[in-house]
């Protein structure tokens, strides 16, 4: 295991992924890491919908209009939900939990991207939520976050670099 500084540095978004499955083991871990994230008020009131179905995932690839492809190469894909009536931090709290769940991935040495679909969708104005949840059966008082795509990797890219980090944006006690 790397440490947190390493870990942090390697974790790049992975679109490529090859066709080996995840191993069930890994996929726990996975989600062992959404479901110990923080919440607010450690409500935990995330839900999440873990898809291998080669079908399914290629529906959620055609949930937007752009940047989704990547679902349908990945061996898995994890939809993020809340419920916005009844926890007014979702989108903080599924964000806190997809992010804890790369880091795993990347962790076990597997790529890992978050896709967006709160407020995304199709040039014909159907919602991403609303693909997403009629190819799920997910109930209308769920909202879509994202859906973060695993796999193994199909391409290695380098570790962040230290030098192209933006100290600038940073301030100390005043902007």
């Amino acid at each position: 295991m790397a440490d947190f500084k390493t870990l942090v540095q390697r974790r790049r978004s992975c679109r490529q992924f090859t066709g080996e499955e995840i191993d069930a083991e890994q996929v726990g871990l996975i989600l062992r890491a959404a479901l110990m994230s923080p919440t607010s008020r450690n409500r935990r009131e995330w839900q999440f919908v873990v898809v291998d179905d080669k079908l399914d995932l290629e529906k959620l690839s055609d949930a937007k209009e752009h940047g989704a492809q990547l679902i349908k190469g990945a061996a898995m894909a994890i939809v993020v939900l809340g419920d916005p009536l009844h926890n007014d931090c979702w989108i903080e709290d599924g964000a806190l939990a997809a992010l804890s769940m790369q880091y795993q991935a990347e962790e076990l040495g597997l790529g890992s991207c978050w896709v967006q679909m709160r407020g995304r969708g199709l040039a014909d104005a159907t919602s991403a939520d609303t693909v997403i949840r009629g190819v799920l059966d997910i109930p209308e008082s769920y909202s879509v976050l994202c859906v973060v795509a695993f796999g193994h990797k199909a391409e290695s890219r380098e570790p962040h670099d230290e030098e192209t980090l933006k100290w600038e944006n940073v301030h100390l006690n005043k902007f």
